[in-house]
């Protein structure tokens, strides 16, 4: 695999929505749910090898035509939707479009070339552009390198936020660990560890992003972005509270308790040309982050991957260069970004503006043909009602299990955008963008919006 440099409570509400997610994942052609994989400890002796029968050739269990169901009739589709639509939960008019990947063809628009502030859907856009950009067998190494003096030790970050201070029980699949770097590091020096610099120059400018308020970095949904953190930058691996404000600084005392040595002391500083490798690990493969980004709507690792895109492009680790890194990229696709803004990877920020017809054009190249660049986007779409930011939604909706959608919040707006599967069984995308929320009613418009998106899951619309 290529590297980068050195430097639920989940809730199944019936068996039959799961079955039905999975066969909507079918008719997408591709292997959807490759999400984040668990992780157990199994004791005891070794279960016996299972002798199972021969295999033979199954029978086709999709019809040959698939993506042939029948399209919902527009007319009928915007009449459903009208009541919905103006609920007064919204606080306001709301943004919205629906189209048919299969053909193209736009369904429903409202007001959908609007500009309006993204929140978290912004992240479909950070996910496509990595898609599109780059390889997605890339992991990104943590190195030690050789101090300048014995005793001395570097710790370098190539870009990876989701390093481990636990042997187990990652925040993250799949998930490199300190333990592990350690234990290599302690191999390859004769003597005491006496010092440790970190090496965050991978990255550059501002460690927050344009816009985002004091509260938001350190904060229990975010962190400074650093070329490397620890659990980005939490202060356990499944700590929900307040992150580290120094997650850089943090990463090397997790480095420093591995190796026996907790009071040394841990500073900023710079790897030595050509200074000798102690020891290097390195994170899951970018595709399987970015699942793992969408499917928690994960801020830190969002912006990771943002600067990957931009190093790609051969643009600076910042927070300006990934943005305009990611713009670029869809607009090399051939989506229209026209009036777009985009000043961070992870939509924190209420300073970037889109449209709903630019979130639903990226979720039809995502839902396009099996092997279009993008495809992948859709496997970190959390499931209604089953896992990630919709595990406690739409659980008594004709939605659960049939729809897939990354969701948005930020003060005054409310976003949902993804696929789902009509009564027919015809897959559509769609994005419903409401950004006048009063104040303190995130929760009831949430509740719109599922009830808005309920809509097309229960619909022939014929």
């Amino acid at each position: 695999m290529p590297t980068a440099p050195v430097y639920r409570r989940r809730r199944i509400t019936v068996a039959v929505a799961v079955l039905t997610v999975l066969t909507v994942l079918a008719l997408l052609g591709a292997n959807l749910l490759r999400g984040p994989e668990a992780t157990r400890q199994v004791s005891g002796s070794p279960a016996p090898t299972p002798v199972l029968p021969a295999a033979g050739n199954p029978a086709p269990v999709l019809p040959a035509d698939v993506g042939g169901e029948p399209l919902p009739d527009p007319a009928v589709l915007a009449g459903l939707l009208g009541p919905e639509l103006s609920d007064v939960r919204f606080g306001g008019p709301i943004s919205g479009r629906i189209a048919d990947p299969a053909s193209g063809d736009v369904l429903f628009a409202q007001a959908s070339d609007r500009l309006v502030v993204p929140a978290s859907t912004l992240k479909l856009a950070t996910a496509l552009a990595v898609e599109l950009s780059v390889e997605p067998g890339l992991r990104l190494a943590t190195a030690v390198l050789a101090g300048p003096a014995p005793g001395q030790i570097v710790l370098v970050g190539g870009g990876d936020v989701t390093l481990s201070s636990a042997p187990e029980g990652n925040a993250y699949a799949g998930a490199a660990t300190i333990s592990d770097l350690a234990a290599q590091v302690s191999a390859a020096i004769p003597g005491p560890v006496t010092a440790i610099s970190v090496d965050i120059g991978y990255f550059t400018g501002p460690a927050t992003g344009p816009g985002w308020g004091v509260g938001d970095a350190p904060s229990s949904y975010a962190a400074p972005i650093t070329a490397v953190m620890v659990d980005g930058g939490r202060f356990g691996p499944r700590d929900p509270g307040l992150r580290s404000s120094l997650p850089a600084l943090q990463a090397g005392q997790a480095l420093a308790e591995a190796l026996g040595v907790p009071d040394v002391p841990v500073a900023g500083g710079t790897a030595g040309s050509g200074a000798a490798v102690l020891g290097q690990v390195q994170s899951a493969p970018v595709e399987r982050l970015v699942e793992q980004m969408l499917a928690a709507s994960d801020n830190v690792l969002a912006e990771a991957l943002a600067r990957q895109v931009a190093l790609a492009a051969g643009a600076p680790a910042s927070f300006e260069g990934a943005a305009d890194a990611v713009l670029a990229a869809l607009e090399q696709a051939g989506l229209s970004t026209a009036g777009a803004v985009v000043v961070d990877g992870s939509g924190l920020s209420p300073r970037n503006l889109m449209t709903a017809d630019l979130l639903t054009e990226i979720l039809v190249r995502a839902a396009g043909a099996p092997t279009a660049p993008g495809r992948g986007l859709l496997a970190g779409l959390p499931v209604a009602g089953y896992d990630g930011t919709l595990s406690e939604r739409f659980l008594a909706s004709s939605a659960a299990g049939v729809l897939r959608a990354k969701t948005g919040t930020l003060d005054g707006t409310s976003a949902l955008a993804g696929v789902v599967e009509t009564a027919d069984g015809r897959l559509l995308v769609f994005a419903f963008v409401a950004d006048a929320v009063p104040v303190g009613g995130r929760y009831p418009a949430e509740e719109a919006l599922d009830e808005l998106a309920s809509v097309l899951a229960g619909c022939g619309c014929r």
